[in-house]
């Protein structure tokens, strides 16, 4: 008798463990997603630029699908038009005679199914990397391989940076974000640690001169997408919005940002 019982329950198990549950998951209202970073790299005239658009879609969709068909022109000061044009009808607009100039105020022009988009950003500049220092002995256990890319920050002007890792067999980017506000005309350090890094790994590491603006814009968005952030299903604080408008259709706003940055790059090999 005890042996039936046995079979019945992991029968039972087994069955239970086909059941396919639905999760119903509230769509919201499709928008405009502009990933529009203008990066003048050292060692590059920053001519050839890219403004990627693209739309949201649900949660579970495997693809995202791109913003075709879109007019898209940046202006500067001097009223001369940049126009980027998605030759590839993949969402990718492109530029190539883009010109570059610090504290030049340049405009993002979009018009995107009948309605228009507009922001305005100033060309920041960006303190120089200066040398990396590893400690192959961090973390809580000891064993954690720590980076600290050294940089001086300009005296007797507010400075805000953003830092881009992309190490080898990591499939996104990691980002954080610094102010000067306690290390005015220092020299101070960005800091990358990450548990599955092993010696003889490629990182590269970039760094961006942002805006104020940029600065808490990203700042905030980070805070929500960490690891304390929660998951994927509860409701954020707030929606993060960036510095482009749509002014055909405001309540129609867009996700992203439009960016515009002095760069320098380094490769490092762990």
């Amino acid at each position: 008798m005890k042996k039936i019982t046995y079979i019945l329950i992991l029968t039972l198990l087994y069955f239970s463990c086909e059941d396919v549950i639905e999760v119903n998951v509230p769509n919201g209202q499709e928008r405009l997603v502009i990933d529009a970073s203008l990066n003048w790299f050292d060692g590059t005239d920053g001519s050839y630029q890219t403004i990627r658009l693209t739309r949201t879609a649900p949660f579970f969709d495997n693809q995202v699908p791109p913003a075709i068909g879109a007019i898209v022109f940046v202006t500067d000061q001097n009223d001369t038009v940049y126009n980027f044009t998605d030759s590839n009808d993949d969402g990718l607009y492109e530029c190539f005679d883009f010109n570059p100039q610090l504290d030049q105020t340049y405009t993002l022009n979009i018009t995107y199914n009948n309605e228009v988009y507009v922001g305005s950003e100033t060309m920041t500049s960006v303190a120089p990397m200066e040398f990396v220092e590893q400690n192959n002995e961090g973390g809580f256990t000891g064993d954690i391989i720590e980076l600290k890319i050294f940089y001086t920050d300009p005296a007797n002007q507010e400075n805000y940076y953003l830092f881009e890792y992309q190490e080898e067999n990591e499939i996104s980017p990691f980002f954080q974000v610094y102010e000067d506000k306690f290390t005015d005309g220092n020299q101070i350090f960005a800091f990358y640690s990450n548990p599955d890094s092993e010696i003889g790994n490629g990182i590269v590491i970039k760094n961006y001169g942002v805006s104020k603006q940029f600065y808490e814009f990203m700042f905030i968005l980070l805070q929500q997408t960490s690891d304390g952030g929660g998951g994927p299903f509860e409701v954020q604080p707030a929606t993060v919005r960036g510095n482009c408008i749509n002014q055909t259709n405001p309540d129609n706003y867009p996700f992203g940002y439009f960016r515009a940055s002095q760069a320098t790059e380094l490769m490092y090999t762990m």
